[in-house]
């Protein structure tokens, strides 16, 4: 993302993310090289501004002309690269709605991502999934075209709009809306059904311009005199977490960008192009590391390991406060095996961005004190794969940066990161239950543990769960707040979201206003209630009304009211609670269309029960 600041580009004159490859090639001379790939022959084939203006006309008019409209969707299975890059472009000039997929992807995979989003178009690499699309044949209502890059190539998809002139595509760029969705995103699992992260363009839009705004103000190659921005080389596939917001960001500082993929030809891609900015994951960073380090004689004038010296005083050196003339002429002794290091990436590397963060300390410092500048990035597909990005200038060993403007990142009270900010997601594909229980007063539980130390660097622990997993996951059904004091009226719903957190508890409501105790009532989890009767030898003949009145399981539930009054201050915690035979419906014109109670209902409803609650002389302990 090298470039000068664009400062507020996005906000104040890109309606969208369909303005974007006009921006990008508008600005750019008519012959410079705005895209390239490494084609099959091994050389590099660049598209000038001029052709990459023309490629994105056509491919907007060929999808407008065999009908995608407005928020269809167009599936995208292919290998990072130019023309996976113009189709998602082209698909966000005419409003569509992009879902991209790994081609390594099985078909089990490709098949319910397709049933799933449901796709006016599928652009294909080439045979390898043809078949799995071909067998669900009538099952995708909106499918009107299937594309195969390796037959036909970019000029097929822009075939059927060939006819139109551009006031089609300029009325679609017109329309649209910061608030229009932009891309799907299918987190890569071993599982095979995971729910489909909606981004809209304004998130994507903000995830650029915050990652322009950490990576480019101090950009060395204008600091150096040189013009225009340098070149950017991405190891990301478009369907990974931060690549669709990293190529926006390319498109906002007008680089140049390229595309590798993980092959045997990679180090030889990587010396030809060059690049100045080097987006990759953190295997990349480690082959590169192994590879040195295995070409490195094993002794060297000294008589030991030189390599492992050379390491040392790399490491050494980066952390170091105070870089004086003896270290640099100590590290200077050992740049025979630094400048391996940069040769491997190119020759012409000044900073790399290792995405998804993992990176050990050790190697994040030899990367740096090498003379190889080193940030990792973090994010979960929720917030389009970025929340905290490292800078060169202002970076610290083995944590992934600082969060980025507008984002606020803060550990919850089990050492959850927890992201706040204009680029989280607006929902979950045909979901919109999971999408309000995933976030809890703006803030997103990203399911990773980390922390923040005390100048703000975030370091990422292990997954702590699968954030867009289908399985339920009662007990973290409801995200928890960030470690941050709770205000008052918080109180109840912390309540009542811990309470929900037991696999029999379904709906909880706390009782207070005008009250000498906090009392609450207590719905049961269908499923969960009859598999608790089969497990305790309950007999069939039993009613709910009954099985909400068994001792045994007002135990149960019992330890869910004292697990959720820990949660609370004491003058807070429930004092008497009442199990309720039935669950809190629509039906019964107690829960609104987006699935929250009614509580002035359930309260007038139910108003017997609770007044039973408070006649009592000594109230039943729930705790």
């Amino acid at each position: 993302m090298a470039g000068s600041s664009v400062g507020a580009v996005g906000q104040s004159r890109l309606r969208g993310l369909g303005d974007v490859p006009y921006h990008w090639g508008e600005g750019a001379a008519r012959d410079e090289v705005l895209l390239a790939r490494d084609d099959e022959a091994g050389a590099w084939r660049a598209l000038s501004s001029r052709e990459f203006s023309s490629q994105i006309a056509g491919v907007a008019k060929g999808l407008i002309g065999v009908g995608v409209g407005a928020g269809d969707r167009v599936v995208v299975v292919a290998r990072p690269g130019m023309e996976c890059a113009l189709v998602v472009l082209a698909a966000w000039v005419v409003r569509a709605v992009v879902v991209c997929v790994p081609p390594a992807a099985s078909s089990e995979r490709l098949t319910y991502v397709l049933r799933d989003s449901d796709p006016a178009a599928v652009v294909l690499e080439d045979g390898r999934h043809a078949s799995a699309v071909g067998a669900l044949g009538r099952q995708l209502t909106d499918l009107v075209r299937v594309w195969r890059l390796d037959e036909s190539g970019l000029e097929g998809i822009a075939r059927p709009g060939a006819y139109m002139d551009s006031t089609a595509v300029r009325f679609r760029r017109e329309d649209q809306s910061p608030q229009d969705v932009a891309a799907v995103v299918y987190p890569v699992s071993t599982a095979v059904r995971t729910r489909g992260v909606v981004l809209t363009h304004a998130a994507v839009l903000a995830a650029a311009e915050a990652l322009v705004e950490r990576l480019s103000p101090e950009q060395e190659g204008r600091r150096r005199g040189d013009e225009g921005p340098g070149r950017v080389l991405m190891e990301l596939g478009l369907w990974e977490p931060g690549a669709l917001a990293g190529l926006v960001a390319c498109g906002l500082v007008r680089a140049p960008l390229g595309f590798v993929s993980r092959g045997p030809r990679l180090r030889r891609e990587m010396r030809e192009f060059a690049p100045r900015v080097l987006v990759c994951r953190r295997w990349l960073v480690e082959r590169v590391f192994a590879a040195v380090r295995s070409s490195a004689p094993r002794n060297g004038w000294d008589q030991v390991d030189s390599f492992k010296v050379a390491m040392e005083m790399a490491v050494e050196f980066d952390r170091a406060q105070r870089k004086g003339a003896w270290r640099r002429m100590s590290r200077a002794m050992y740049d025979w095996v630094y400048g391996r290091v940069r040769e491997a990436l190119g020759g012409q590397v000044r900073l790399v961005v290792c995405a998804g963060g993992g990176l050990s300390g050790e190697l994040d410092g030899f990367f740096n004190g090498a003379g190889v500048p080193l940030v990792q990035a973090w994010g979960v597909p929720e917030s389009c794969g970025v929340a905290a990005v490292g800078s060169p200038e202002q970076r610290r060993a083995g944590t992934v940066g600082r969060a980025l403007a507008g984002v606020s990142l803060q550990p919850s009270g089990e050492e959850e990161l927890c992201v706040r900010g204009p680029l989280l997601f607006s929902g979950y594909w045909g979901d919109e239950a999971a999408g309000r229980s995933a976030v809890w007063e703006g803030w997103l539980a990203s399911g990773v543990a980390g922390g923040l130390d005390e100048a703000g660097f975030v370091r990422v622990g292990p997954r702590l769960r699968t954030q867009s997993s289908h399985e339920p996951d009662r007990a973290r059904a409801v995200v928890r707040a960030p470690a941050v004091p709770a205000a008052e009226p918080e109180y109840p719903a912390v309540w009542e979201q811990r309470a929900c957190a037991h696999p029999l508890v379904s709906q909880a409501v706390l009782i207070w206003q005008g009250r000498p105790y906090a009392s609450a009532l207590v719905t049961l989890a269908a499923d969960q209630a009859e598999y608790w009767r089969l497990v305790n030898n309950r007999p069939l003949s039993m009613t709910r009304a009954e099985l909400a009145a068994d001792p045994d399981l007002g135990a149960e539930v019992r330890s869910a009211v004292v697990a959720a009054n820990q949660a609370v201050p004491g003058e807070w915690a429930v004092r008497a609670f009442h199990v309720l035979a039935e669950e809190f419906t629509a039906a019964g014109g107690l829960v609104l269309a987006d699935g929250s109670l009614r509580r002035d209902a359930v309260l007038r409803a139910f108003a017997e029960e609770i007044e039973g609650l408070y006649r009592s002389r000594e109230a039943p302990r729930g705790e």
